[in-house]
């Protein structure tokens, strides 16, 4: 992993991710009983009703992805809903298996194993609601559409009611179900369009472009994850994957053309896209760069040398 890569080796787990999760929960603990939920840390339970303690004792009937959530459903209407953020992973141990995973918020004790919740570093952002029926559900979900659950045209409208940069519109919850940072660069770089190009400006046959890339990437990461997993829990989810083609890979080849990766960095996170297939050789500014480097920045990878 290089230094660039290092800065984000931890990200907010994405469709892909949770969908993966979410097989290996339904192996383990559909149709088991809940037995005891341990917090141990309380500032992870965002909800006072209902308590958390009346899931005890009750049967998993159902696993959902909410956006980037995972819900929990067991008898009586009731739902777990956890959201990792960024630090935040789960562990699974199975029944007999006393060793536990280090920085656990919580244990969801099943008949059959344990699972645990676990949140690397000092900050506490993971989060468990506890909630009743639909209605709870649909409080917690952000609203946006699920690729997979729409058409081109659908699409189209969807990313055409808001004129934001195409990176903000992929990465928005309002606007799209479970898509984050990691695998919007992605999309990008296999659609060939900029991360900063307006979504009132792209045409009919690059947004048909761009429906295209997010589903098979989604797609093709969802089932080169399940194939690493090859049926174990998936324990080690990461910001960066060898495969992937510009996230976390700044300054390495890109694997079309081999120019360099480029990258905008701002607060936390950082764009990764590829100059020459996304942007025709033009290098987008980085704020807090360009603006020390000034008319030093280059502006192509000509530039770049």
């Amino acid at each position: 992993m290089t230094a660039a890569t290092a800065k984000s080796s931890t990200r907010v787990p994405e469709l892909p991710d949770i969908e993966v999760y979410l097989e290996s929960l339904r192996d383990r603990i559909e149709g088991r009983v809940l037995e005891r939920v341990r917090l141990k840390n309380p500032f992870l339970l965002r909800t006072a009703l209902p308590p958390v303690d009346t899931v005890a004792g009750r049967r998993v009937v159902t696993l959902r992805r909410i956006g980037k959530r995972i819900a929990i459903g067991v008898e009586g209407g009731l739902f777990l809903v956890i959201h990792l953020m960024i630090a935040g992973r789960l562990h699974w141990r199975d029944a007999g298996d006393r060793r536990e995973p280090r920085n656990v918020l919580a244990s969801f004790e099943f008949d059959g194993g344990n699972l645990h919740l676990t949140e690397a570093g000092s900050k506490r952002r993971a989060s468990l609601h506890v909630v009743e029926g639909e209605a709870g559900l649909a409080a917690l979900d952000p609203g946006g559409r699920d690729v997979f659950a729409i058409g081109p045209g659908e699409f189209s409208r969807t990313l055409r009611e808001r004129n934001h940069t195409l990176k903000r519109a992929l990465t928005d919850p309002r606007i799209f179900s479970g898509i984050g940072n990691a695998y919007s660069d992605e999309i990008l770089h296999a659609a060939k369009l900029s991360p900063l190009a307006l979504t009132s400006k792209l045409s009919d046959a690059e947004i048909a472009r761009l429906f295209e890339a997010t589903r098979s990437t989604l797609t093709a990461w969802t089932e080169r994850l399940r194939t690493e997993a090859g049926g174990r829990f998936p324990e080690k989810v990461t910001a960066f994957h060898a495969g992937m083609a510009v996230h976390g890979r700044y300054g390495q080849p890109c694997p079309v053309c081999g120019a360099p990766v480029q990258r905008i960095v701002y607060a936390d996170n950082e764009t990764n896209y590829c100059a020459r297939c996304q942007t025709g050789g033009r290098i987008l500014a980085d704020r807090a760069l360009s603006r020390l480097l000034h008319d030093d920045w280059p502006r192509s990878l000509d530039e770049l040398g």
